[in-house]
């Protein structure tokens, strides 16, 4: 059952809707659900500025690019790899305690949302693809 809280992260929009204003954008599909997701960046001296994004997605990664979206001036150019890395263990690890940059995730990545991990994180591969990193 998708509690109260996944759904409101969901229905905020305030990011929602692509602008064709962008220094990087990409559009990627998650092979096991059909979900998809087009993001686009302004990226200025190493940094993000800001994220946009659009999808055609379960309430997982509408829920999880809304955050991400959000957020992403927390997050550095050059530690975004690892981040996603280290997020993908602490999704598959019941034990690893949440950095503070994830906590606004804490409510995501959870054992009963484990067969949703790919959803969760669609918006962070497209950074991925859209850095080319």
């Amino acid at each position: 059952m998708i509690i109260t809280k996944i759904i409101k992260m969901a229905s905020n929009t305030k990011y929602y809707g692509l602008r064709d204003k962008y220094t990087h954008k990409a559009k990627i599909k998650n092979i096991n659900c059909g979900d998809i997701i087009k993001v686009e960046l302004q990226i200025r001296k190493k940094s993000i500025i800001s994220m946009r994004y659009e999808t055609q997605s379960c309430i997982f990664c509408q829920a999880s690019a809304s955050i991400l979206a959000n957020k992403i001036k927390l997050f550095s150019i050059e530690n975004l790899k690892n981040n996603v890395s280290f997020f993908y263990s602490v999704i598959n690890c019941k034990n690893k305690q949440l950095p503070s940059i994830f906590k606004p995730f804490k409510e995501l990545i959870n054992n009963k949302n484990l067969s949703r991990a790919d959803c969760i994180m669609l918006p962070y591969n497209a950074l991925i693809k859209a850095l080319k990193i």
